[in-house]
């Protein structure tokens, strides 16, 4: 009897809305759920994240119903009753986990929706609130980093002097709440400093930078004023 191979599909199975998921959050996926597990998301975040995986494992369901139906129907197998008969049994477990994703995709959408329309404001939020991974990814890159582009992948990754590496999602969402600020003035593919701004500053020491200023020495006692200079 010829048997058919393993159609188990990878633990996370991509969703329609992935993209959109990782640019409201500021995560990639699997950062996303590893900060759900480790506890360290806010509740908006904890909830989509939820959703999203609650629909992957829906996704997943479809995926391997779908590739199960296509070797089924691939000609490989002798075609008798009992192959019809599985077949059938197939398109219907394929129809129910379709179903299925439907229900799940329409939960996850729903919240992704909120937090996009919240974006704006979730974007210009205080230092104070950021999250104990966003407050040490702030801090490593205030020992000074690189945005880099690889010229082969576009891949975008934010590198610390400490060699510690911040997700490109992370760094802009840092960036998006004016904590950080780059230097677009050089090329990506040579890497673009980065530097903490007044507010990036505040949320790390608790005070901004003073501004500098020049200080005017007191006159000596018994000696006359010193004349202000007079424009040319």
């Amino acid at each position: 009897m010829l048997s058919l191979p393993s159609t188990t599909p990878p633990a996370n199975a991509p969703t329609s809305i992935d993209h959109r998921v990782e640019t409201v959050t500021g995560h990639d996926i699997d950062s996303l759920w590893t900060y759900l597990d480790r506890g360290l998301l806010d509740e908006p975040l904890r909830r989509l994240a939820e959703a999203h995986r609650a629909l992957s494992d829906a996704e997943r369901g479809v995926t391997f119903n779908r590739t199960r139906l296509q070797r089924l129907a691939s000609g490989d197998l002798p075609f008798d009753q009992g192959l019809f008969t599985r077949i059938e049994r197939t398109v219907a477990q394929l129809k129910d986990a379709t179903g299925t994703r439907d229900i799940r995709q329409g939960q996850a959408v729903a919240v992704l929706e909120a937090l996009e329309a919240a974006a704006p404001a979730r974007a210009t939020r205080q230092g104070a609130d950021l999250l104990a991974h966003e407050f040490a990814a702030l801090l490593a890159i205030s020992q000074g980093a690189k945005l880099h582009q690889n010229l082969q992948t576009g891949r975008m990754s934010v590198v610390t002097a400490s060699g510690v590496r911040v997700a490109h999602p992370l760094y802009q969402r840092l960036e998006d709440a004016r904590l950080v600020a780059r230097d677009s003035s050089r090329p990506l593919h040579a890497g673009q400093p980065i530097s903490l701004t007044d507010s990036g500053r505040t949320t790390l020491t608790g005070t901004a930078r003073p501004p500098v200023t020049t200080a005017t020495p007191a006159p000596r006692a018994g000696s006359w004023p010193v004349a202000p200079t007079r424009p040319r």
